[in-house]
């Protein structure tokens, strides 16, 4: 995977730090909508050790409403390109489940289009990013995030995810995409307990040879299960983190930079 001019190999795992530019996200909601307190933040991620900035102006939480592609452009353009201008160097990924915005995000410096959707919310997104070739990230979801909490039945949820993935990924391989990852989607449109599940079969996805990513940061599968709050999960998150990283996964995407990049050095202490 070519990230700004530098490969990587897999070789060690990577850090992606989020920088949420939006008033009602679960955790971070609404801290970060000033030009001073973008840069602060991304200076945040960098010297914590990222590898990635990775800009979300979409909450995503269940049952948030999802503004419009022009809200959407309007929140993300102006911060993208402030981030691209202090840091040159850093790789930065958009989250954002719609084509158009992919495009002119690509066009305004982005690296790798982070997807929630899977392309199921916007039919031109895989052939948009495999045109554009730049990484993406390939998320299991079935539906809207107001609609998540309502869609949760599965025969066999592990099944399932792999079955959804394997199918996208065909579709990008034939359209000619490059450098896709895989991200199992943990609490989109999943109960606690199959968001375990799926942790519990993290290795299973190492069927598809390709990098996995995990996005559990202070998750309600965390907080739920510890009878806590956002605030209160980043011992929980570590924990999932470092269980994570032992079985597979090479991209963690966190609030908690710092701790995130001490379980990558610890865990690759622990598999030389």
């Amino acid at each position: 995977m070519l990230l700004r001019k530098k490969i990587y190999d897999g070789e060690k795992p990577l850090v992606m730090g989020i920088l949420n530019v939006t008033p009602d996200s679960f955790y971070d909601g609404g801290r970060y909508l000033s030009d001073e307190a973008v840069v602060s933040r991304a200076r945040t991620i960098v010297a914590e050790g990222a590898d990635i900035i990775d800009i979300g102006a979409v909450s995503t939480r269940p049952g948030a409403a999802m503004p419009d592609e022009a809200a959407e452009l309007q929140r993300l353009l102006p911060v993208l390109r402030l981030v691209r201008s202090e840091f040159p160097e850093t790789p930065v990924s958009i989250d954002t489940f719609r084509a158009r915005v992919a495009e002119r995000c690509v066009e305004a410096g982005a690296d790798i289009i982070n997807d929630i959707s899977g392309g199921l919310f916007d039919d031109a997104m895989l052939s948009a990013v495999a045109h554009l070739q730049v990484p993406y990230v390939l998320m299991h979801n079935r539906t809207t995030p107001d609609r998540m909490a309502h869609d949760t039945h599965y025969d066999d949820v592990v099944a399932e995810v792999i079955r959804f993935l394997s199918e996208k990924l065909d579709i990008l391989y034939r359209l000619g995409a490059k450098d896709v990852v895989i991200d199992p989607g943990f609490g989109f449109a999943k109960t606690l307990e199959q968001n375990y599940e799926l942790m519990q079969n993290l290795d299973a996805f190492a069927v598809f040879d390709e990098p996995l990513l995990v996005g559990i940061s202070r998750k309600s599968m965390i907080y739920k299960l510890l009878g806590n709050s956002p605030d209160d999960a980043l011992n929980g998150t570590t924990a999932l983190n470092t269980y994570a990283l032992l079985h597979g996964a090479k991209i963690l995407r966190v609030h908690d930079v710092k701790e995130a990049v001490q379980c990558v050095k610890i865990v690759s202490q622990l598999k030389k």
